[in-house]
């Protein structure tokens, strides 16, 4: 199902749910990982669903619950052509916090940092747009999901100060080096991403 480098994707016939993310290498995962073994040791950690550290990544662009086979292809032409004119640069995890606010959190994420991350969110919007994707009015905010707040349930307080704690806390660096086209699949276990297509920044 893959597609090969800087090619339109592979996708699949009918709609499935995707997301444009960001490629990294580096060692902001396993800062990630460290501090999400910590708050698994506080009161009321089982009232979060916890990222594992594979499945982290940059999302750009979510496309949908029904993004079809047409609309992807003519999104990896675009997507090819941005990641040429970028080269792999440096991302610094920096601070955490909590969405949509800290006093009633649904999401808990680490924050990204660095210098055209918001210049290639906005040409990946511009691309997802051309390719027939509605425009995405909820803006672009750079960040690693660590935990979702389970259907029901209440973060404790001990999560809330942790994740206040950590407001200015270094969560090290990574290399940005490819725009990747994922589909997310749902599972008992929480979501599995499938790769459909890899963008390599250029060299």
């Amino acid at each position: 199902m893959n597609g090969g480098e800087n090619e339109p994707p592979a996708a699949p016939a009918g709609g499935v749910r995707a997301f444009v993310a960001l490629g990294m290498s580096g060692e902001i995962a396993a800062a990630a990982a460290r501090f999400i073994g910590e708050l698994r040791n506080l009161s009321g950690a089982d009232s979060i669903r916890w990222t594992a550290p594979p499945r982290l990544h940059l999302t750009l662009r979510f496309l949908g619950d029904d993004a079809d086979r047409d609309r992807l292809v003519r999104l990896g032409a675009g997507l090819s052509e941005i990641a040429s004119a970028f080269a792999p640069y440096r991302i610094e995890g920096r601070g955490a916090g909590a969405f949509p606010n800290p006093a009633r959190p649904r999401v808990f994420w680490i924050g990204l940092a660095g210098a055209p991350l918001s210049e290639l969110a906005a040409r990946v919007e511009t691309e997802a747009v051309r390719a027939g994707f509605a425009p995405d009015s909820r803006g672009f905010t750079a960040h690693l999901t660590i935990g979702r707040i389970r259907n029901g349930r209440r973060a404790a307080q001990a999560l809330r100060a942790a994740i206040a704690g950590a407001a200015d806390r270094d969560f090290a660096a990574a290399i940005a080096d490819a725009l990747i086209l994922y589909q997310s699949l749902g599972g008992p276990n929480g979501a599995r991403y499938v790769e459909l297509a890899r963008f390599p920044f250029a060299s």
